[in-house]
């Protein structure tokens, strides 16, 4: 019999974070002061991040240890299982294999955590008191409050308005856990006052949360900023996902020939695929294949240009080399909410720039109908982020059962879709829209993104 489930124990959880920076073939471009255009200096970040995650941020060390207490938190849902989609392969009819690593296990119910937790522990030690921090679909944000709550430590969460309204199930897991989340756009914070004058009906975006949340640690000599995807060391700490399903795809017998993962920001598939690139970057898998999945209202890596660009809509932050839809953008008021973000990770941009990675992109429509299948033969009611890497695998096994050929698939299966069931509603009830972003609005923010 076919075996559907792969578990590690306890003992096994990695007790080090890959860092791909090592393995790099060209050093990764730097964040860059928009005032200089010179390389960002580690004391210039120190006001919002603790010193040991700016460390990390710039370490090119193949190898960073897991803090036993951190290790200790993980214990609660790590290791996460790895599955044999069997029932979604029988329903395709294809001789691929399928897997997906299970991150939906987690108290917060996604991937997040895996980082959150390092970073509420780094700040603890340093004697921080609050972390402000942004949210979109607010995956991020629960997950820092549960991680803040263990450390004792205060939390304030901007959320994406367009969010906050979708998703309340989400901001209350956040308040039973102590944090605070405010709607973003908000009077909090002179940048949101701003906004809102200019559009008392402003969605939101990922971009001006990530503004306010930085002002709010910049004005509080008692808070620091902490960040959900996008930075190398969020990165680094998600590859305790990847680092696990090389082992569990070991007991199996398998290796993927591709790997699929939504990407927003690029934090959970990053943290899936790292430690695999590890080989195609040795040349052990040169024929490797790694697809980002996106929406098509907020293309990033399908349309963006490559190029440098702040990580916020007030240009806070330092200038990073990334693809870029320009940090003035302000995507529909899509479901997939943690999706909606302007940029992507530098480490992710630089090897789809490369070609180590590749990119698709798909309507809203079409990823619910995939997410629809999946629950109908896995079971599981999966994030609408998700739902994109659900809809790249089954048009793979589709490809395969043509073909004949007997790929081995994976991919993150980032969270589950509990808080998003009126999403699911609208896509039952063929309320939900299909938006494409056009062009010429594209060109539009990246004429405002800073020559460099």
């Amino acid at each position: 019999m076919k075996q559907m489930k792969y578990l590690l124990d306890e003992e096994e959880i990695p007790k080090a974070w890959y860092n791909i920076q090592a393995d790099l073939p060209t050093p990764l471009d730097p964040p860059l002061n928009p005032a200089t255009k010179e390389p960002i200096r580690p004391e210039d970040l120190a006001r919002i991040f603790p010193m040991e995650l700016i460390k990390q941020e710039v370490s090119q060390e193949r190898w960073i240890p897991i803090p036993e207490e951190v290790r200790d938190v993980y214990r609660i849902w790590r290791p996460t299982p790895l599955y044999r989609a069997l029932r979604l392969e029988k329903a395709l009819k294809t001789p691929a294999r399928i897997y997906y690593k299970w991150e939906g296990v987690s108290p917060p119910g996604s991937h997040k955590p895996n980082t959150a937790v390092a970073q509420a522990y780094y700040n603890m030690k340093e004697g921080v008191q609050r972390l402000a921090t942004e949210t979109g679909a607010g995956q991020w944000g629960s997950a820092l409050a549960f991680g803040t709550m263990l450390f004792g430590l205060k939390c304030t969460v901007y959320m994406v308005r367009v969010s906050y309204d979708q998703k309340p199930y989400r901001r209350i897991m956040m308040e039973t856990w102590g944090a605070e989340c405010v709607p973003s756009p908000s009077n909090r914070t002179e940048y949101g006052r701003r906004i809102l004058k200019e559009d008392p009906n402003n969605p939101g975006s990922l971009g001006i949360a990530i503004s306010e949340a930085i002002e709010d640690a910049a004005t509080h000599d008692d808070t620091k900023y902490a960040l959900g995807s996008v930075l190398n060391h969020v990165m680094l700490h998600q590859t305790v996902i990847g680092l696990e399903a090389k082992r569990q795809l070991e007991i199996a017998g398998d290796y993927p020939d591709v790997i699929f993962g939504c990407v927003g920001g690029g934090s959970n598939f990053s943290g899936l695929v790292f430690p695999f690139l590890a080989d195609k970057l040795s040349g052990r898998k040169p024929e490797l294949r790694a697809v980002s999945c996106e929406p098509k209202a907020c293309p990033t890596l399908t349309k963006g240009p490559y190029m440098y660009d702040f990580g916020d809509s007030a240009a806070m932050t330092p200038l990073l080399k990334m693809y870029t839809l320009g940090h003035c953008f302000v995507p529909p008021p899509i479901h997939a909410g943690g999706l909606r973000y302007h940029g992507d990770a530098p480490l992710l941009c630089k090897l789809t720039h490369e070609g180590y990675m590749e990119a698709v992109a798909y309507h809203q429509t079409e990823v619910f109908q995939a997410a629809k299948l999946f629950a109908e033969t896995e079971g599981f009611v999966v994030a609408p982020e998700t739902s994109h890497a659900i809809k790249a695998v089954i048009d793979e096994a589709l490809r395969c059962r043509e073909t004949g050929e007997e790929k081995v698939i994976l991919f993150n299966n980032s969270g589950h879709g509990h808080f998003d069931l009126a999403a699911y509603d609208a896509f039952l009830r063929g309320k939900l829209i299909d938006y494409e972003y056009p062009e010429k609005l594209v060109q539009e923010a990246i004429a405002k993104v800073p020559k460099v």
